[in-house]
């Protein structure tokens, strides 16, 4: 580090001749030279300082160690405030310590002016014979050889640049600030790193700005903007000046962010500094980064994903690992990005700077800004599991949505690729499987209108699309549309791939099922039927989908009220499922338990009971106690004991599947929902009103949150209540809940759905209940009719109505 008398500068041959000519008292040892009180040259400006009283009580903590020199290298993003939290801190320590020096040290030409100002400072009658060179070496050799002042090294661009200074000073405070945040250690420095304002001291530093002087400052949108602006301090400052000088509220200035990005992020307003916008100071540290190119492809490629944490793992197939590593490192140590084992994360203002296009800065031109979308989209497409139905992926999936999400949102359409929507194909699919149906349908629509426009809309993957698409419909209640885009599915695929195209019989059972959810047997069933006659003519029993249609035909059969041919067509299908998948195949285990619902059904708890308890056993042993469909399971054999009034094994059998479904699926999946549902059931069915009522409100309330007002699930729910509420005797509650219920029903599902005659059959009997016959009979008529005309005179909810309608007619 060299010793006393080493210079950071030579002084030249020519010091010898000045000193000559320089009376001896100028000239005489520096530390014979006082500091004259108050010396200062602090940059003033600090009216605005907001917040920040925990980072300026760990600057004090970090100056306040004993010892020869003291040095805190404080680190941060460009813009994020080191220097005006600095100053403050500087200006506050005027009065103790002496002198306080401000030393801007970007370059090592403006570390020599600055530590030659400070000779001059101290003698001023130096200023016009001393060379700059032996005024910056006067100015280390007093610093040696005094105490108690307090040196700030401003924006210093390498540790190596201040080293000599910090070597020969011995006993002072030195702060240096700096975007880069390694290798001050090796000064003995303590490092902090400034993170961004809390978001309330942003807005108040916007308020200040862009409302001083202007009483009654539009400030609408204040908060939305500083979260715009990831609450940076100098982006925030620019912001608020530019409101001001243009009367403009923070609301529009954010439109004009959306539309002209390139142009606000390197905007200054009038009278401040144009070199300090955050697009330029950002510039200048890539500019730093030149000898790592890949920083700054990878600091493009991560801005297109969210502001939350990227997993490492995603970034493996970007380039190799020694380049990735040295990139990530790179980028880290300028504040780019932050660190850990687990991830990164990136500021959202550095990734909306790196990731809008400016053909005037080499770091964002037009072809590697959308290289790098390209690569962040393949990188995602790659990290994504294969499955998305199986736990274990689950904690990969959630952890990449955001920036599926992210990618999703942000990709023009013109840079829309084939890789985008496999993407986003597979990321419905995930939420379809989360019950998140709403994500589900957006995303099958993104795809969907992806592969159209790049493929054809005749191609496959196309058509593929729109089928889920239209199962996604389906189950979120739409039938509306999802018999539609089914119709559409169907004739297109009997035209571009033909009749008994596999896809084309896909689609055919996929309509028939949705007609079949629509309670319109009529014309499901014979479609079910046909759909497996050609399956068995084209494919073979044993194809997956043949077993799928008999699947399918059998349930159909079953909700018609035809057991006799529901039956056996359901114990054909799990023993062709256990003969061609395997005893312990998924669909082997689902197959059973469709058999156990189907003697239930019958009435024949005596053979379901033991089928489902098997099934369970079958479960746990193959996948064990936690997996969704162990616990489907579970459920369902408590079902069965609750229909066979066997309550004392049911209520904990729906309690202990509820805290494993909490627990693995989450609070809000619709599967956990149901099983709140089911417990509620179970305790109304056991008369404990106490416990079924305040449940039933919890989960309807969960589902209007969770699924929305319209959800067959929401319906279902406030359906539950109401019949709660009549038996508990509330009929002023229950009779508006009912009649409310089936307004949903009829507009969300039709009028002839069969949940639409379960609400009107129920109300009929809440009527009853009021003693209300004027309403009651009418109703109980009318439903009858409507359920012999759409389920059949057969179907058991047929004969429910007409013996209720019988009793009402008697009384």
């Amino acid at each position: 580090m060299g010793g006393d008398n080493e210079g950071i500068i030579s002084t030249g041959p020519g010091a010898t001749n000045i000193q000559a000519v320089l009376p001896a008292e100028a000239l005489r040892p520096v530390d014979q030279v006082d500091a004259v009180p108050g010396l200062s040259n602090v940059p003033a400006g600090q009216h605005d300082f907001v917040g920040r009283s925990d980072e300026l009580a760990d600057l004090e903590e970090a100056l306040a160690g004993a010892g020869p020199v003291v040095v805190a290298a404080v680190h941060g993003l460009g813009g994020v405030g080191k220097s005006t939290l600095t100053a403050r801190y500087a200006a506050a320590h005027a009065g103790r310590l002496n002198p306080v020096w401000w030393v801007t040290a970007d370059t090592a030409a403006s570390l020599q002016a600055g530590l030659a100002a400070l000779t001059v400072g101290l003698q001023p009658e130096l200023a016009a014979v001393l060379p700059l060179e032996a005024l910056a070496e006067r100015a280390v050799g007093w610093l040696a050889c005094h105490t108690g002042w307090l040196l700030v090294l401003d924006n210093v661009t390498d540790p190596a640049d201040v080293a000599p200074v910090l070597a020969r000073a011995r006993s002072g405070r030195v702060v240096v600030t700096s975007r880069l945040g390694e290798g001050w250690h090796r000064l003995g420095a303590r490092t902090l790193r400034l993170d961004v304002l809390a978001e309330e001291h942003a807005v108040d530093l916007l308020t200040r700005i862009a409302a001083r002087d202007r009483p009654g400052a539009d400030l609408d949108g204040a908060a939305e903007l500083v979260r715009e602006l990831g609450c940076l301090p100098l982006a925030v400052e620019q912001a608020a000046a530019y409101l001001h000088q243009n009367h403009l509220s923070p609301r529009a200035y954010l439109q004009l962010l959306a539309e002209h990005p390139a142009v606000m992020y390197d905007q200054a307003a009038l009278g401040a500094d144009s070199e300090r916008t955050i697009a330029r100071i950002w510039r200048l540290t890539l500019d730093r980064l030149a000898e790592t190119p890949q920083a700054a492809d990878l600091l493009r490629t991560l801005a297109w994903y969210a502001p939350e944490q990227i997993p490492r793992t995603l970034l493996t197939g970007l380039t190799d690992p020694p380049a990735l590593q040295q990139a990530l490192g790179a980028l880290a140590a300028y504040n780019l990005i932050t660190l850990n084992q687990a991830g990164v994360t990136v500021h959202r203002l550095v990734q909306a700077v790196a990731r809008t296009i400016d053909p005037g800065d080499p770091h964002r031109r037009p072809d590697a800004v959308t290289t790098a979308l390209h690569e962040a989209t393949r990188l995602l497409r790659e990290a994504i599991p294969d499955q998305w139905r199986e736990p274990s992926t689950w904690p990969q999936w959630r952890a990449l949505a955001p920036h599926i999400d992210a990618v999703a949102d942000r990709t023009p359409t013109d840079d829309q690729t084939t890789t985008l929507a496999d993407l986003l194909f597979k990321t419905g699919g995930f939420h379809f499987e989360q019950g998140a149906l709403d994500q589900a349908i957006n995303y099958r629509t993104l795809a969907s209108n992806t592969f159209a426009r790049l493929l054809g809309e005749d191609h496959p993957k196309t058509l593929d699309s729109r089928t889920t698409l239209a199962y996604a419909y389906e189950a979120a209640g739409d039938l509306g549309r999802a018999i539609s885009l089914f119709e559409a599915a169907v004739a297109d695929c009997a035209r571009v791939l033909g009749e008994d195209e596999y896809l084309t019989l896909a689609s055919r059972i996929h309509l028939a099922s949705a007609y079949h959810h629509a309670g319109d047997l009529r014309r499901a069933i014979p479609l079910l039927e046909a759909a497996l006659a050609d399956c068995l003519r084209v494919l073979d029993e044993d194809d997956y989908l043949t077993l799928g249609a008999r699947n399918n035909l059998a349930y159909a059969y079953r909700d018609a009220g035809d057991l006799g041919r529901a039956i056996p067509l359901f114990e054909a299908t799990a023993a062709d499922c256990a003969r061609v998948l395997g005893e312990d195949h998924a669909d082997t285990l689902t197959a059973r338990n469709n058999v156990a619902f189907v003697y239930q059904d019958a009435g024949d708890l005596g053979r379901a009971i033991p089928l489902f308890k098997a099934n369970l056993a079958d479960c746990v042993r193959v996948f064990g106690e936690d997996k969704p469909q162990t616990l489907a399971s579970r459920n369902y054999l408590a079902l069965a004991y609750e229909d066979a009034g066997d309550l004392e094994r049911a209520i904990p059998l729906f309690e202990a599947t509820l805290a494993a479904r909490t627990r693995v699926l989450s609070k809000d999946h619709p599967d956990t929902l149901a099983s709140q549902l089911y417990l509620a059931g179970a305790y109304q069915s056991a008369g404990d009103l106490e416990q079924a009522i305040p449940l039933l409100e919890e989960t309807l309330a969960d589902c209007v949150r969770v699924l929305g007002e319209d959800r067959p699930q929401t319906l279902g729910s406030r359906n539950n209540l109401a019949c709660a509420y009549r038996d508990a005797g509330d009929l002023g509650r229950a009779i508006p809940l009912f009649e409310m219920t089936l307004a949903d029903c009829v507009r969300v599902l039709g009028e002839d759905h069969p949940d639409t005659l379960l609400v009107r059959h129920h109300l009929a009997l809440t009527y009853e209940a009021a003693g209300d016959l004027g309403r009651a009979i009418p109703l109980f008529e009318s439903t009858l009719a409507d359920c012999v005309r759409v389920l059949g005179e057969d179907h058991p909810e047929t004969g429910r109505i007409r013996r209720n309608l019988e009793s009402a007619a008697r009384r």
